[in-house]
């Protein structure tokens, strides 16, 4: 019987990382950061709207914050790593091959959150909740983008004899696969820990750890993204020390261990300061409240609309009603309608004495009672408002108005007194 011998177990790594469909290589690098995208729009698009925002939204600020975040990711990556393109014998170029891998989280959530700002303003939203609605999105995207480092062998640390260790090949970034050796079999460089692993397993659980926080306590103002930073940043900090790829040091501690510290530190500030400040959640995501789907001060419901509705419902006399002396409604007195002309009364003659003239006719032979100019005008508008007894009643009832009154019943009620049928 033939001995077997003993396979150390650890999990594998891709041998290929690229393939070629036709003419286009299909890097799976880049497969995996868009699929981490795709799923943070779905998700946050999601949450959006379940705060209040419009179906769409998250997609047309994702426009501003993928590119800026892209971008914003490999200059960190540059800036932190210059020896390869900048060093002694470094390519330059090669520091735009962002399908080689390379995107430094950092600057990817920084710059990305430049580009999510300039989105949310054009888009009338308030950035802080929008935030919030995208963390648990963004961390998720961050869990699947790091398989790209799987397939890329890179981002490993220490050596390691557990059975979960992981086998690292030699790697031609150019190529997108694996050197071979004299026999053609891939290049095993040894079995390391697995660190890209940990920290997928650690993004997701921080993904489903702000959802459920979200739920529970209803965090707002930006909040939820804060504690992000802050979760996210604690798993970097003790992951990134047990990684042994090429770094920049600083007071012996790699760079990025550096930059988890702050960012903790600044989320954690942030959270007990904005607790103080701005407790609760925003009624709003919107920067105009209109856009929230409030009712908006039209013509319909504008103060000055609401008033003539309220002057029309107060109206006595409607359409169909007796109309007044010009064979239209009669206002009240004192009152005319919103938006017109006050209509203007008849004006009375000025007495004889003031006018420098004899009386007129009329007067002299019609007013006997010794009775103020005009008081026949009373006793007319008394007359033509008799189909509506309660307004006749205010018009006629002081003393004069009770002798016209009598004097319109003489002349046989008609409805029609003239300045000579006034009672003497």
């Amino acid at each position: 019987m033939t001995p077997v011998t003993a396979v150390p177990a650890t999990l594998p790594s891709p041998t290929q990382g690229v393939w070629q469909v036709g003419p286009f290589p299909l890097r799976a690098y880049a497969l995996c950061i868009l699929a981490g995208i795709v799923v943070a729009i779905w998700l946050g698009d999601r949450r959006w709207r379940q705060r209040g925002g419009r179906q769409g939204q998250v997609l047309d600020i994702a426009a501003w914050a993928v590119p800026f975040g892209i971008v914003g990711g490999r200059l960190y990556h540059v800036i932190t790593s210059w020896q390869p393109y900048f060093g002694p014998g470094g390519h330059p170029l090669q520091a735009l091959y962002i399908w080689e891998g390379g995107l430094g989280i950092w600057g990817a959530v920084t710059l990305g959150g430049v580009g999510a700002w300039i989105g949310a303003r054009r888009a009338g939203i308030l950035l802080p909740p929008l935030a919030d609605a995208l963390a648990p999105g963004i961390v998720l995207a961050q869990a699947i983008g790091r398989w790209g480092n799987w397939f890329n062998n890179e981002l490993y640390g220490r050596a390691t004899s557990r059975p979960w260790g992981l086998r690292i090949y030699e790697w031609d970034p150019a190529a997108g696969h694996a050197v071979t050796g004299p026999d053609g079999t891939p290049v095993v460089i040894g079995t390391f820990q697995p660190t890209f692993l940990y920290e997928s397993v650690w993004d997701a659980l921080t993904a489903v750890a702000l959802i459920l926080i979200d739920r529970r306590y209803r965090i707002g103002h930006g909040r939820l993204f804060a504690s992000y930073v802050l979760m996210y940043s604690i798993g970097r900090f003790w992951i990134e020390a047990l990684r042994v790829d090429p770094a920049n040091h600083v007071l012996g501690l790699r760079l990025n261990l550096w930059t988890s510290l702050l960012a903790a530190l600044g989320a954690l500030a942030y959270i007990v300061v904005s607790a103080r400040l701005r407790p609760g959640r925003e009624e709003w995501v919107f920067r105009d409240r209109r856009d929230a789907g409030e009712p908006e001060e039209d013509a319909a419901t504008s103060p000055a609309t609401m008033r003539w509705m309220a002057w029309v419902r107060s109206r006595p006399n409607r359409r169909g009603d007796a109309p007044g002396e010009a064979g239209r409604p009669r206002p009240d007195a004192g009152e005319e309608p919103p938006g017109q002309e006050p209509l203007e009364e008849p004006a009375e003659d000025p007495p004889a004495e003031q006018a420098g003239e004899d009386p007129p006719a009329e007067q002299a032979t019609g007013n006997h009672s010794g009775e103020e100019p005009g008081s026949g005008d009373v006793a007319r508008a008394s007359a033509d408002a008799s189909g509506d007894s309660q307004d006749a009643t205010l018009e006629t009832d002081s003393p004069n108005g009770r002798q016209e009154r009598a004097a319109a019943t003489k002349a046989g009620g008609s409805g029609d007194v003239g300045p000579a049928d006034t009672l003497t």
